[in-house]
């Protein structure tokens, strides 16, 4: 089986992810449904996460891919902060992520790396920001909104359009997340089952909302 046959073989994950930058910071939200192809195999995954005191990520694409990122980024960052006796900058844990993407499809390998990323947090300046990092490796800085390449993302980014301004409070901005989510939910059926928001302000990473949506066969 050459690499073309496998990849058509890959079974295919989908996701809601997105982040927004507002007045007093970043909100950053995922669905937790996980599929495989067209079946559901997961339920309650959490797609956005605090990996260390100052960073958050969320993933949309191989669960592999998500989870090791979710190991090695922090502790590569923790190891690099002891050698330069200097915590990494939000930009640097970016730049990090992306490395790993664009080497994990540029090497000889059966199965290439297979995810986008959204990384927030604060700087030590109390600074906010927000990057997108498709799954080729390249980087770039959100100044308002993105759902990078997530299965929903064109209901998202639809809503999005019409909806976000600028100097939004950190308050208007998590409803407006969750609106964001509930709509690409309502038609993107790789979406779904719950969903997680965190804030990230000067002040720190707070979690804003969870939910999960179970249901019940009567």
């Amino acid at each position: 089986m050459n690499n073309e046959d496998i990849s058509k073989n890959v079974l295919k994950t989908g996701t809601s992810i997105l982040g927004i930058v507002c007045k007093d910071g970043i909100v950053m939200a995922a669905d937790r449904r996980v599929t495989a192809g067209n079946l559901i195999v997961g339920k309650n995954f959490k797609k956005v996460m605090k990996i260390n005191d100052y960073l958050v990520i969320s993933w949309t694409g191989s669960v592999s891919d998500a989870q090791r990122i979710s190991k090695l980024v922090p502790a590569e960052l923790r190891l690099k902060e002891l050698r330069t006796k200097q915590r990494p900058s939000v930009v640097e844990a970016a730049n990090l992520v992306a490395n790993i993407a664009y080497n994990g499809i540029r090497q000889p390998s059966m199965m290439p790396f297979i995810a986008g990323t959204l990384v927030a947090g604060f700087n030590e300046d109390g600074s906010t920001e927000l990057y997108s990092i498709e799954p080729a490796g390249s980087v770039m800085k959100i100044e308002d909104y993105d759902a990078n390449f997530s299965s929903g993302m064109p209901f998202i980014l639809g809503l999005l359009e019409r909806q976000y301004k600028k100097g939004m409070t950190i308050e208007q901005t998590i409803e407006l997340a969750i609106e964001a989510l509930k709509s690409s939910t309502q038609r993107d059926n790789a979406s779904g089952n719950g969903m997680d928001i965190f804030t990230i302000t000067k002040d720190g990473i707070k979690k804003a909302f969870e939910k999960e949506l179970v249901s019940e066969l009567k």
